[in-house]
């Protein structure tokens, strides 16, 4: 063993199919071992609420140490998890191959997963899970969604706030007017033929929920710019990656969702498509978490191989191919926030990275979370924990004093602006939309939207 871990971190599959996975007293002996080491390290006080909230219970216990905390309080660490992946990627010096082998964030998961078989999942956030079913519906009544959700809508934001548990001034994404598989349909995406990467890229877009009912702009920037660049696309959504119900603890939901994507992609690979997801978490759910949930499937871990991230993808052809020479500077500047569910994709900043590759425009990057996390934050008992999170963000953000504002994940894109205009004030500039890089990267190749 050598202190600091100073191999690559490595991330054993999840044993869910255990019957010691499920059973609560080694769950509890499991928490006791790592929350301890947490205790005595505390590298991570700065990363989401679990560990202050952890180190808090700690201190304020009778003794001072780890067994003064009631187990019952175990709850509250969880609570404040994201599963953002920091902790494991970027701050603890004991995942494996170190002997003590944590992984906070899937002990975490498991927490969830054994409650939730316990308990159950209540109705109204089960149903909050059903991204698929709700993006469907919302789509075909836009206006009416977009609507209820706003903040300006008091009435209707407080009924959810009520019924939901969703923090009445949490801002919402808004749903599109049409999917992003229909809009696409329609638009042309011919690739280039005189462009660098023609006739040797083809990739279908794996769309994801929040690029086919949500932004869909996402997704046209994104077939915007691979055109220009000579690769030929198609897009497909055939179900949820599974991220919303990862969070609830449904393994079982997550695995079947794997199977089923897999199964809709896969044919793809075999003509000699590459795969892109088109958000961060979803990118992170194909590459690395479903390989861990469904180890045992040959046809999961093929298409982790084949899977890209949008923003990898784009600066490997620059790699490699090169771009086509047409990019214009962007006036103003971007601050470009790197979300944490790309760089727990362990690839390097690649949003920053496209991003310098636009003539004469200034980039300035932010690490620091979001605290957005989801769905968590924008519930009612997280929101405001969400916020003071994010502050340190929208704080260097702020600094850069940029013309636009960018992050990978859409969520923490919104998010980050919010606080932003609450860090700022009245009166203040900030920057009037957050953006995708993907979409600002098709505004320097003339992309309208």
């Amino acid at each position: 063993m050598r202190e600091g871990s100073l191999e690559a971190p490595v991330r054993h599959p999840l044993d869910w199919h255990s019957p010691w996975f499920w059973d609560e007293a080694a769950l509890n002996k499991e928490m006791e071992r790592v929350f301890d080491i947490c205790h005595g390290c505390r590298r991570c006080f700065n990363l989401c609420d679990s560990f202050p909230t952890l180190f808090d219970l700690v201190d304020n216990s009778a003794t001072g140490e780890l067994d003064g905390v009631d187990k019952a309080d175990y709850a509250k660490v969880e609570a404040g998890c994201t599963l953002c992946d920091m902790c494991f990627m970027t701050k603890c010096p004991y995942v494996p191959p170190h002997e003590w082998a944590l992984d906070f964030p899937h002990l975490m998961l498991r927490y969830r997963a054994v409650k939730a078989k316990k308990d159950g999942i209540d109705l109204v956030t089960r149903q909050l899970a059903e991204t698929d079913r709700n993006g469907a519906l919302a789509t075909m009544t836009s206006s009416v969604a977009n609507w209820a959700t706003d903040t300006a809508n008091s009435f209707a934001r407080g009924i959810l706030e009520r019924r939901a548990g969703i923090h009445h001034g949490a801002r919402l994404p808004r749903y599109a007017d049409e999917t992003f598989l229909i809009r696409s349909a329609r638009e042309d995406a011919t690739p280039v033929e005189t462009a660098p990467a023609f006739g040797k890229r083809k990739a279908v877009l794996y769309a994801t929920c929040f690029v086919n009912f949500n932004n869909t702009g996402i997704g046209s920037a994104a077939r915007k710019v691979l055109a220009l660049n000579g690769v030929e696309t198609e897009v497909i959504h055939p179900a949820c990656c599974g991220m919303p119900k990862l969070e609830l603890g449904d393994i079982a939901a997550v695995a079947e969702s794997a199977r089923q994507v897999s199964t809709a992609l896969l044919p793809w690979v075999d003509k000699g498509y590459d795969v892109i997801a088109l958000t961060p978490s979803c990118a992170l759910m194909l590459k690395f978490e479903w390989p861990l949930i469904v180890p045992e499937s040959p046809d999961v871990k093929r298409l982790a191989r084949a899977t890209f991230d949008l923003s990898e993808y784009v600066v490997d052809i620059a790699k490699k191919e090169g771009l086509a020479p047409v990019l214009q500077p962007i006036d103003g500047g971007i601050t470009v926030h790197l979300a944490c569910h790309s760089r727990a994709q362990n690839m390097g900043a690649k949003a920053a990275e496209m991003l310098r590759l636009v003539p004469a425009t200034r980039v300035a990057v932010v690490e620091r979370c979001s605290g957005h996390g989801g769905i968590w934050g924008a519930r009612t008992e997280n929101f405001e924990t969400a916020v003071k999170v994010g502050k340190p963000a929208a704080q260097a953000a702020l600094r850069n004093d940029t013309a636009h504002v960018a992050s990978e994940c859409p969520l923490a894109a919104d998010h980050l602006l919010q606080v932003m205009e609450i860090e700022a004030g009245e009166g203040k500039p900030t920057p009037r939309r957050a953006d995708h890089p993907i979409e600002l990267f098709a505004r320097a190749y003339g992309w309208e939207g």
